[in-house]
């Protein structure tokens, strides 16, 4: 194997060792903190028959659920499971954890892709026609409304959106991903995804938007752009042909990064818009304390942005002589 791969591979092999230890740091702390909530799973389980139970049928119940075990126990009972694939029972759906997220998870990976292919495609489009422009009065107009708007909190957006669109106008629906009985037909979809769509669109556009805008700003210092521009080439050919070619490998890095930033924004926006996925089963989890639902979708949460953090650092070297040239350098040293 060529000496460059090995070590290639021994480093992800280290990242890779790193995310393990971190998820098992993560479910421990997750775990503890679960338990020493104040609540009763057993509601979450019987319902309102849990405060008709005697103290005999209570203890009954816990001990069916496992839950008068220590909590090292009940880590160590579902860490073993865990390899096995068993993620345990969903206290409130009385199903395993593994079918209830399989059931809305593609819910969620729909919004959170479009959401995220169509604020980078816009961000990318908003933030060359600033560059374009920098300085005008158009471009401050833009960079301080997007400034405004992008400080406004997901779910208060939300909110407004419904109260114009759904309430007001009645032109889009308030809650779902698609219409009962209708199948799920894929306008049916589109239909129920505008507004949530259009929340985690405006609340991450104008962050991507305008460090796209400073990127290219700042890439048309370079020497090379003052030679196009002494060789007659025009300011808009200049920043389309050469500036946004060099800021692609950074921005796929941000790109990267920004997948799970992305895809958590959409636990919010679930949430307000009754949106069956995972922030929706999340908030759920943590509200009738389903510990096994909980402790999934925590790890699960982690290993995306683990993962993706990992990937965001392969590809800057890959793709990124400069990265490579700087890391060959600190060796030498």
């Amino acid at each position: 194997m060529d000496k460059s791969w090995r070590e290639k591979t021994i480093y992800i092999l280290k990242k890779l060792l790193q995310m393990v230890i971190v998820l098992i740091l993560l479910s421990t702390i997750v775990f503890v903190i679960a338990r020493l909530c104040p609540g009763d799973p057993l509601k979450a389980y019987y319902g309102d028959g849990a405060e008709h139970m005697s103290q005999v049928q209570r203890e009954a119940a816990r001990e069916k659920l496992g839950l008068d075990d220590s909590m090292p126990v009940q880590y160590g009972r579902w860490a073993a499971h865990l390899f096995d694939g068993d993620l345990g029972l969903s206290y409130k759906y009385k199903q395993p954890v593994t079918e209830v997220i399989g059931k809305v998870w593609v819910n969620t990976l729909i919004l959170g892709g479009v959401s995220y292919v169509l604020t980078f495609g816009l961000a990318i489009l908003l933030g060359l026609f600033c560059a374009l422009r920098e300085d005008s009065l158009l471009d401050r107009i833009i960079c301080k409304v997007g400034v405004i708007s992008g400080s406004v909190p997901s779910f208060f957006l939300a909110l407004l959106l419904i109260l114009v669109f759904a309430v007001n106008l009645k032109l889009l629906p308030v809650s779902g991903a698609y219409s009962y009985g209708s199948g799920g037909s894929f306008f049916d979809r589109a239909y129920h995804l505008v507004l949530p769509t259009a929340v985690m669109v405006l609340e991450h556009l104008w962050y991507y938007a305008y460090m796209v805008r400073n990127k290219l700003s700042q890439e048309t210092r370079e020497d090379y752009v003052l030679l196009c521009k002494a060789e007659g080439i025009s300011r808009r050919k200049i920043l389309c042909r050469h500036c946004l070619r060099n800021i692609m490998p950074s921005m796929l890095v941000i790109m990267a990064i920004s997948v799970p930033h992305i895809l958590g924004g959409t636990y919010v926006v679930e949430t307000v818009f009754s949106y069956p996925g995972l922030g929706t089963l999340s908030f759920e989890a943590a509200m009738y304390q389903d510990y096994n639902m909980l402790m999934a979708l925590c790890l699960l949460t982690g290993a995306v942005v683990l993962v993706f953090n990992l990937l965001a650092q392969i590809v800057s070297e890959f793709i990124d002589p400069r990265m490579r040239l700087v890391k060959n350098v600190k060796e030498a040293a």
